[in-house]
């Protein structure tokens, strides 16, 4: 991930309502949420999640998926680890050691 799509994915996420859908599509896991699922979830009007949603997308934070008349929304896993290893990159000087205890803590097993 270069800088500039690192920046739009922070500016993305800089968004409380944003944070809160990009949290809830990684918990919500490969099934991911429909659209309107997730703005009865948060109490968001449907213009203003399509809003919000969008930024995600165009960040490369989620994806979507149309299923007949919904759109259904997941979390862009490739998008999540380009930001982390964007991040992540010069980590530690060349000791990845000192790296581990993140390691850990973000990885799923």
């Amino acid at each position: 991930m270069d800088q500039q799509k690192a920046l739009d994915a922070f500016s993305a996420l800089s968004q409380e309502t944003r944070l809160t859908v990009f949290r809830l599509l990684v918990a919500a896991g490969p099934e991911g949420l429909a659209a309107g699922e997730i703005g009865e979830r948060l109490g968001v009007r449907q213009n203003t999640m399509s809003t919000n949603l969008g930024i995600l997308l165009k960040a490369g934070l989620v994806r979507r998926e149309r299923q007949g008349r919904n759109v259904r929304y997941h979390a862009h896993h490739d998008g999540i680890t380009g930001l982390l290893g964007f991040l992540l990159e010069d980590c530690c000087g060349g000791r990845p050691d000192l790296c581990q205890p993140l390691i850990r803590q973000i990885s799923c097993g």
